[in-house]
C-alpha cells in the first residue's frame, strides 16, 4: 500500500482549500518569518516558471460521530507553510502574524513593462510604471480592460497597449501553475510520517513529534484547540521577552478578552531562568501527567479520537482528550504550581541553569510533583520525593537521549504503586553501595565540565553552603550566580610544564574548583606545595596574602568542604594522579551525603 500520493494543483485551488477549510494551516509556534524580499522571490519563481518544491498534506483521520455518521478530516499542512502562507499574502491579500507576532501585510509590487516583482515600498507607490499591490489584479472585482487604459495612459504608453494586456494576463496565470502535493496517507503513525518528511524535505528539516502535535491541536476548530495552543505559545513567550505582552495583546484581540490570558499573564512579571519551558516541554509535562503516557505519539492519536483497542476513530475519545489536555496545559501554567516546583528545585542545590544539562530532568520532576500533588499526598513528602527524583535522574543519567520510553515506564509506576516504595527500590536498585563506591568515583574520571556528576558535586556545595576554594566568605553559590570561573587546583600551565599535555588529563573534574578569580591570580602557576606555603603561614600568623582564612581550623575546613584530601599541601606533579584518585572518592562520598541529606 502506497504511504502517500503524489500529484499537482494549482495555487488557485490551494488558496481555495485554505479559505474553505479542507486544509487547515496551524498557527503553530513558528509565525511566518519569511522576510518580504523571500515574497518576491517566490512570485517571481512562480511567473517564471520554475519549480518552488513540494506542499506536504497529512489527513486527519475521519471521526466517527455520537449519532454514527463520520466526520471527514481535514488535511493539515506539514510543510510548505511558509510557501503557502506567502502565496495568501501575496496574491490574497491576506495579513500575516510575523515573528513578533505583528499583525502585518506583505506587499508585493509589479512592473508590467519590465516584468519585475519588488517588495512594495514609498518609491515605487509614487512610480505610476509599478502596480503597488499585485493582490489588487487578482481580486474578481479587477477590470482588466480598465485598468490597461488607466495605466497606459497615466504613463504615456502609445503602442504598446497590447503588451502590457498579455503581461497582465500573465501574471493573472500564475493561479494556474500546478504545485506538487505529497498527500500523507491518515493511517500512517507519527513515526512514520516523520520519517517520510526528513526523506523528502530537501532543506533537511527536522519536524519533531511535538511539532506534529501542536499542528493537530492548532487546526481543531471544534475542541478549543486554538486557545489551548495559544496558551503554550504564549506563556513560553511572555516568559523570554514579557516586553512583546502588550504588543501581542494588542494584536490578538480575542485572545486578551479570555480567561485564558488572565491563567498566563503572571509570567510576564517573573524572572525565571532555572527553567524556561519550551512548547515541547509543556506538552510533554502536561500531556504525560494527566494521560500517563510518555511518547507524544499517542497524543496526537488521543486528539484525532484513537480507540487504541478497535483502532477506530470516536469523536468522544477527541472530546475527552482536548479536555484533559487543557487540565494539563492549566495545571502546568498555574502561578502555584509552577513557583512551589520550583522552590522544590532550588532546595536541592539548582539556582542556576547551568546546574542542569538535560531539560527533561527537570520535565518529569514537575510531572511527578502535578502527580503526586493531584493525588493529594501530604505536600512534605511529595517534596522530599520530587527532590530525590530529580538528583537520582541526574545521577544515572535517567533521561539523557530519548526520555520518551524512561517517562512511559516512570509515570505508570508512579501512577499505578506506592510512590515511596518505587523511589525506594529504585533507590536500591540503582544507588547501592557498589555505585556509590565504585561506579560514581569511576564517572567522575573525566574532562567535561558539564557533566552530571560535576554539576550534581556543585549542587552538594550550593546546599552545603560551601565556600569557594581558599575564600573566607565567598560561597560556591555566590561565584556560580556571578558567573564565576572554575579554576584548576593543580594548575594548568605548571601541569602542561611538567608533561601533562593532554587536555583529558590537565582537564579532568577532579582538578577543578570554584574560587575567586583574586585567589586564582595569586597562584599563579605553581604547584600545590608552593603556593600552599603562604596560605599555611597566613594561619599561623604570617602576613595576609590571600583569601582571608587566619585559622587553622577554618582552612581545614575550608579543604573539607572543596573534597580536598589530606597532604595536599605537599603534593607537586608526582602526587597528581593520587591526588585525582583520592579527590574522587572524597567527591563521590560527598555528593552520597548530600543525596541522603534530602530526606
Amino acid at each position: 500500500m502506497a504511504q502517500f500520493d503524489v500529484y499537482s494543483t494549482s495555487v488557485q485551488n490551494i488558496i481555495g482549500w485554505i479559505k474553505s477549510g479542507e486544509v487547515a494551516i496551524p498557527e503553530i509556534q513558528r509565525p511566518f518569518v519569511w522576510d518580504s524580499s523571500k515574497v518576491r522571490d517566490l512570485l517571481d519563481s512562480l511567473y517564471k516558471g520554475f519549480p518552488i518544491g513540494y506542499i506536504i498534506v497529512w489527513k486527519n483521520p475521519d471521526v466517527r460521530l455520537k449519532d454514527g455518521t463520520v466526520s471527514i478530516g481535514k488535511k493539515i499542512l506539514i510543510d510548505g507553510q511558509q510557501r503557502v502562507t506567502a502565496l495568501q499574502a501575496a496574491i490574497a491579500g491576506m495579513e500575516v502574524v510575523d515573528a513578533n507576532y505583528r499583525k502585518k501585510r506583505v506587499r508585493i509590487a509589479f512592473n508590467p513593462l519590465t516584468e519585475a516583482f519588488e517588495v512594495c515600498n514609498s518609491a515605487i507607490e509614487k512610480d505610476t510604471k509599478w502596480i503597488p499591490d499585485i493582490s489588487k489584479v487578482f481580486e474578481s472585482s479587477f477590470e482588466e480592460y480598465r485598468f490597461i487604459g488607466s495605466y497606459c495612459a497615466m504613463n504615456e504608453i502609445v503602442g504598446q497597449e497590447n503588451e502590457v494586456s498579455n503581461t497582465i494576463r500573465n501574471l493573472k496565470k500564475v493561479m494556474d501553475i500546478n504545485i506538487g502535493i505529497t498527500d500523507l496517507n491518515q493511517s500512517l503513525t507519527i513515526d512514520e510520517v516523520t520519517n517520510i518528511f526528513i526523506r523528502i524535505n530537501s532543506q533537511g528539516v527536522v519536524l519533531s513529534q511535538a511539532d506534529f502535535a501542536m499542528s493537530k491541536i492548532s487546526a481543531d476548530d471544534k475542541y478549543g484547540g486554538a486557545e489551548i495552543r495559544k496558551m503554550i505559545d504564549y506563556f513560553c513567550h511572555f516568559m523570554k521577552r514579557p516586553a512583546d505582552y502588550d504588543m501581542i495583546i494588542e494584536n490578538d484581540k480575542e485572545f486578551a478578552k479570555s480567561e485564558a490570558l488572565q491563567k498566563i499573564k503572571w509570567v510576564v512579571k517573573e524572572q525565571e531562568d532555572i527553567y524556561v519551558p519550551s512548547y515541547a516541554d509543556i506538552l510533554r509535562v502536561s500531556f504525560t501527567h494527566k494521560f500517563y503516557r510518555g511518547k507524544i505519539a499517542d497524543l496526537v492519536s488521543l486528539l484525532s479520537g484513537r480507540d487504541f483497542e478497535t483502532r477506530e476513530n470516536f469523536e468522544e475519545i477527541a472530546a475527552d482528550s482536548f479536555m484533559k489536555l487543557r487540565e494539563g496545559v492549566e495545571a502546568f501554567i498555574s502561578e502555584t504550581n509552577f513557583k512551589r516546583y520550583l522552590m522544590i528545585v532550588r532546595s536541592t542545590g539548582i539556582i542556576d541553569s547551568s546546574l542542569v544539562r538535560s531539560q527533561n530532568v527537570l520535565n518529569f520532576g514537575y510531572i511527578l510533583y502535578l502527580t503526586l500533588r493531584e493525588s493529594g499526598m501530604n505536600a512534605s513528602v511529595r517534596e522530599r520525593l520530587v527532590r530525590k527524583w530529580i538528583v537520582l535522574s541526574m545521577l544515572t543519567g535517567r533521561y539523557s537521549g530519548s526520555a520518551e520510553s524512561s517517562f512511559d515506564y516512570d509515570i505508570k509506576r508512579f501512577s499505578e504503586t506506592d510512590p515511596v516504595k518505587f523511589v525506594e527500590n529504585t533507590e536500591k536498585g540503582e544507588l547501592s553501595d557498589a555505585f556509590w563506591n565504585t561506579t560514581l568515583v569511576t564517572r567522575l574520571d573525566t574532562s567535561v565540565s558539564n557533566s552530571p556528576y560535576f554539576l550534581v558535586y556543585l549542587m552538594a556545595q550550593v546546599k552545603n553552603n560551601a565556600r569557594g576554594f581558599l575564600s573566607k566568605q565567598i560561597d560556591v553559590q555566590s561565584l556560580i550566580e556571578e558567573r564565576g570561573d572554575i579554576h584548576h587546583i593543580f594548575p594548568k600551565k605548571y601541569l602542561q610544564k611538567n608533561g601533562v599535555n593532554n587536555r583529558k588529563d590537565y582537564n579532568q573534574i577532579a582538578n577543578y574548583v570554584y574560587t575567586q578569580s583574586e585567589i586564582n591570580i595569586k597562584i599563579k602557576d605553581d604547584a600545590p606545595c608552593d603556593y600552599m606555603k603562604p596560605m599555611l603561614e597566613q594561619v599561623s600568623g604570617g602576613a595576609l596574602v590571600y583569601g582571608g582564612i587566619i585559622d587553622k581550623d577554618d582552612l581545614r575546613k575550608n579543604l573539607a568542604e572543596n573534597c580536598i584530601p589530606e597532604g595536599f599541601e605537599d603534593m607537586d606533579i608526582w602526587n597528581y594522579a593520587i591526588f585525582l584518585e583520592e579527590r574522587r572518592v572524597l567527591m563521590a562520598q560527598y555528593i552520597r551525603k548530600y543525596y541522603e541529606s534530602l530526606d
